[in-house]
């Protein structure tokens, strides 16, 4: 098979990132909406400096032999995502400033220390010493012989301090900003009808002489500076030490990770800069990006709701039809499967499940598969009552789940003391497949039930996240996930027992194998001049084989639609296509989460849901399971709403060769706004069932 090019994967996730900024310049979203998104492009923008700047430095340290997965080199990859985030930073500066002006329409002001009246100064003087100083230590940095690690999950005031007179030397200090203790946000006394709100570090700013008079001073500036550091997690090969340890070892060391990213307010003062840049180790080589005056925007995703007039017309989520008056969940399950549709359908459901399977009787076990939990997960509460009950109850942790790894060991302890017997995942492969068995026994049989889903099994983001997960007793889905958790409790020694599951695809064994085989089967058929077509629903697609796979399968003319959320590294436009690849986005109130493939197959169309992106590491280097749907109905069902996505013409943007994200704007037809038309499509069933 040819190789032939493609877009280079952190390149293609910038251009994701603009769709996001791209909601947060819409004004049709609203104003609370806007922030948030906002929040979301900017934390999505640390994080990828985190890991994939962080990567593609490494491969520069260790030369050539790390360029082996890439187009271009590092360096040149780099000059380009620098040249395209400065880029971004404007824009985004441009849409905050027009979000500022229709704040203060909305008589919402967000104002700084020196817009302050008499009665706010007052007030926040006395917050200042009542809530924030003991919360602060200011380090004079120029007497600190080791440079202080500055976390890369916090901001900071670069603060510059003078006399009028001149008297004694100017110096320089950092102020570190308790975000994560305080709100980022405080509201302001206001007048009536009004809602005055000043940032953490600007009521700092404002109480400088408080902290740093009795040094004589009494000229102050301040900016705000942040960095961002390596995150990825080196664990080494030590043998005689725990996997926990070693992670436990690996978190210290990441907030101790080089610098990858340092951003400053750009109206800082040029001496103190320079002095930063210096005492940081970095150089002109390093990415240095000039902002505004706010940094750490993220915290943005939970700005005040209170000052807004208009509430929040996020429609409720609602029962499956199926469901809806029927007193046990488990009864319905053990007749038929049902696929529940978050967040449209109700999370209950699936707690539900677990909370009778946790008081059944007849229940003897239930095994369970976790990647990132809830805080207050209702899901935890139910295995603990379940082990009460006398159950024998597993949970695999995946204990590498990236940036949940601490809040995950305190989950293994917290689950250990209750009584459950925790995994904690497979050496070298994350364990990222969503799925439950629950063993029962009717009247001397034993009965296996539970679910195979794309979602986390974490009821804050079913909220938020559009996800699919199938509850079923199917007797061969069912010995499959046996198989899968034999696998996962006896790792070292039963690999070969995941070659034997016969209906459910499984990374690493079988997943790539078998795609490739669906995909060969619809170019057969296109040579043959028989119909021919896939269709996809993935978060990222940048797996070089497959996209492949999927350019013959476009020149042997397969119809190719695809929904893709994130990551997209393939070129949908070729003259040597024989069918135009249909490649959109959607970016709208929810997160689309959800994987689903389907697969012509000469009309006995093969659909499957996955917890599986089309990339390296979930194909190759993860537990990932693909399950078929077999029920026609559940296969309608999802076609259906497939197809209203790939029709959707306000919120779905074009995945061409150039990058654009230029919206599929309706011309002359109905609109379409999938998310909204989905609820509508499946609350309709709800209404008639």
């Amino acid at each position: 098979m040819l190789k032939q090019k493609v877009i280079i994967r952190d390149i293609s996730w910038l251009s994701f990132n603009s769709r996001v900024l791209q909601e947060a310049a819409d004004e049709t979203v609203p104003l609370r909406e806007r922030i948030k998104f906002l929040g979301i492009f900017s934390n999505n923008l640390d994080e990828f400096f985190r890991v994939r700047v962080a990567t593609l430095k490494r491969m520069i340290e260790v030369g050539q032999a790390g360029n082996m997965h890439l187009e271009e080199a590092p360096q040149s990859i780099l000059r380009e995502i620098q040249e395209k985030v400065v880029q971004q930073q404007k824009e985004f500066d441009r849409v905050w400033n027009e979000i500022l002006r229709e704040l203060k329409k909305e008589k919402i002001f967000l104002i700084n220390e020196t817009q302050l009246n008499r009665v706010q100064k007052q007030f926040i003087t006395d917050y200042f010493n009542d809530e924030i100083r003991s919360n602060i230590v200011p380090l004079m940095i120029e007497s600190i012989q080791a440079f202080p690690t500055l976390s890369d999950k916090s901001i900071y005031l670069a603060c510059k301090m003078s006399a009028k007179n001149n008297s004694i030397p100017q110096r320089y200090a950092l102020v570190s900003v308790p975000a994560r203790r305080l709100s980022r946000f405080v509201i302001l006394p206001s007048k009536q009808n009004e809602h005055t709100i000043i940032l953490l570090e600007d009521v700092i700013r404002f109480c400088l002489p408080y902290i740093f008079s009795y040094f004589g001073y009494d000229v102050f500036s301040a900016h705000i500076i942040k960095v961002t550091r390596d995150a990825e997690i080196d664990i080494d090969n030590d043998i005689e030490t725990s996997v926990i340890q070693k992670l436990e070892k690996a978190l210290k060391n990441r907030k101790k990770g080089k610098p990858v990213r340092f951003i400053f307010d750009k109206d800082i003062d040029a001496s103190l800069l320079t002095y930063l840049i210096k005492r940081l180790g970095l150089t002109g080589k390093d990415n240095l990006i000039p902002g505004g005056r706010i940094h750490n925007f993220k915290d943005f995703i939970n700005f005040p709701e209170s000052v807004f007039k208009q509430k929040s017309t996020r429609k409720k989520p609602f029962l499956h039809p199926v469901l809806k008056n029927v007193n046990r969940v488990t009864d319905v399950i053990l007749q038929r499967d049902v696929l529940l549709t978050f967040p449209y359908h109700s999370f209950d459901s699936l707690t539900d499940l677990l909370r009778e399977a946790a008081i059944d009787p007849d229940v003897k076990s239930i095994k369970i598969t976790f990647y990132r939990l809830a805080a207050r997960s209702k899901i935890i509460n139910a295995l603990t009552n379940a082990v009460r009950n006398g159950k024998a109850v597993t949970a695999v942790l995946e204990l590498r789940a990236r940036f949940d790894e601490e809040a995950n060991l305190e989950w293994k302890e917290e689950l250990e003391d209750a009584g459950i017997k925790v995994l904690i995942g497979v050496p070298d492969l994350k364990v990222h497949a969503k799925i439950c068995l629950i063993k029962k026994i009717v009247k001397g049989r034993t009965v296996h039930y539970g679910f195979v889903g794309t979602c986390n099994l974490n009821e804050q983001t079913a909220r938020i996240y559009g996800d699919h997960c199938l509850l079923t007793s199917d007797r061969f889905i069912m010995a499959d996930l046996n198989r899968i958790f034999h696998y996962l409790e006896q790792p070292k020694t039963r690999i070969g027992i995941l070659k034997q599951c016969k209906t459910l695809l499984v990374s690493p064994v079988s997943l790539r194998k078998q795609l490739i085989q669906l995909i060969d089967r619809e170019i057969k058929a296109a040579i043959s001049k028989k119909p021919a077509a896939i269709t996809l629903k993935l978060n990222s697609l940048s797996d070089e084989i497959l996209i492949n796979k999927l350019y013959e399968a476009a020149r042997a003319g397969v119809e190719i639609d695809m929904v893709v959320r994130g990551i997209f590294c393939m070129l949908t436009e070729n003259k040597k296509f024989k069918e135009p690849v249909h490649a959109i986005s959607i970016i709208d109130e929810y997160l689309e989460h959800a994987r689903v493939m389907i697969f012509y197959n000469g009309g006995k169309e093969k659909v499957f849901i996955s917890s599986a992106d089309w990339m390296v590491r979930n194909l190759d280097h993860r537990i990932e399971v693909t399950c078929p749907i077999f029920e026609k109905e559940i296969q309608e069902e999802l076609k259906d709403i497939l197809r209203i996505q790939l029709s959707d013409n306000i919120k779905a943007r074009k995945l061409d060769n150039d990058l654009s994200n230029q919206y599929i704007n309706p011309r002359n037809t109905k609109k379409i706004r999938s998310q909204v038309d989905i609820y509508n499509y499946l609350y309709r069933k709800l209404a008639t069932g």
